[in-house]
């Protein structure tokens, strides 16, 4: 359940699309509805993720098990090492990887491997206009 813009609680949204990642912003548009069993929801016909920029969605992102070779403590870890970067390390500097502590030349090549492969699948999606956020 995600947190809304104006909302103080977490809101329920209910829609259809082929992914989404822990931490990744959605931009939805649809409308509210009040389910007997579930309570107000919103049901989005249009979602849209996007990577997440804050240093906190971020850790998340790369923890959620989206990226073979990177739980929760390496999350911590490159984030940590990086910050906001991270994403730009990953693509340009693959080998500053290792400079993270426990990161060596195996994980980090799992670790782009696994990037570059979510990328080629986030853009296939969005050229044939599947959408990426659940």
């Amino acid at each position: 359940m995600p947190k809304a813009r104006g909302c103080r609680d977490l809101v329920t949204v209910v829609g259809q699309a082929a992914s989404i990642s822990a931490g990744e912003w959605i931009t939805a548009s649809g409308e509210w509805i009040n389910d007997r069993t579930h309570g107000q929801q919103f049901r989005a016909r249009f979602l849209k993720a996007s990577a997440p920029t804050s240093i906190e969605g971020i850790e998340k992102y790369l923890g959620s098990g989206m990226i073979h070779g990177v739980g929760p403590v390496y999350a911590r870890k490159l984030v940590r090492a990086f910050g906001e970067n991270v994403f730009d390390v990953i693509e340009a500097e693959p080998g500053r990887l290792r400079e993270v502590d426990g990161v060596g030349p195996m994980r980090a090549r799992r670790i782009v491997d696994a990037w570059a492969e979510q990328k080629v699948v986030r853009e296939i999606m969005h050229s044939n206009g599947v959408g990426t956020a659940l």
